[in-house]
């Protein structure tokens, strides 16, 4: 994937990576719901098209954020885990929940989430701990 920047501003930069509709439901996916394969992320709830997850995909490991290995148990399956760089964009995922949780509302059915309600850093450092639970089996 060709990298090119809109700017050398930093919030531009992470917009032109993870600013798209799609980027960060992927990751959130990944993070929250442990979602590796590619037939898990696409049966996601915001249906996203194959075309367009496998272009994400490949955008978000050539920026690092994930990578593609193969299933321990079955080496003709590709897995996505998300990279140390990924795992960091969890306070962002939190952060975009919490607003959406509470600015949402009058518009659309938000969906409760167990646990939105705890002190911001404890539901990240959950979130991260979780992850980086699930991906001892991986490593």
């Amino acid at each position: 994937m060709k990298k090119e920047f809109r700017s050398g501003c930093p919030i531009s930069s992470s917009l032109d990576v993870v600013g798209d509709k799609w980027s960060l439901l992927i990751i959130r996916d990944m993070l929250v719901k442990h979602k590796k394969t590619f037939k898990q992320i696409s049966d996601s709830d915001e249906k996203i098209a194959p075309s367009i997850l496998s272009s994400r995909l490949k955008l978000l490991e050539s920026y690092k954020l994930i990578f593609k290995t193969k299933v321990p148990d079955n080496k003709k399956e590709n897995i996505y885990l998300l990279t140390e760089k990924g795992i960091h964009l969890t306070p962002i995922i939190i952060e975009l929940s919490l607003w959406g949780n509470s600015n949402m509302r009058e518009f659309n059915e938000i969906d409760d989430i167990e646990g939105l309600n705890l002190d911001k850093t404890l539901i990240i450092q959950s979130v991260q701990d979780s992850y980086n639970a699930m991906l001892l089996n991986f490593r």
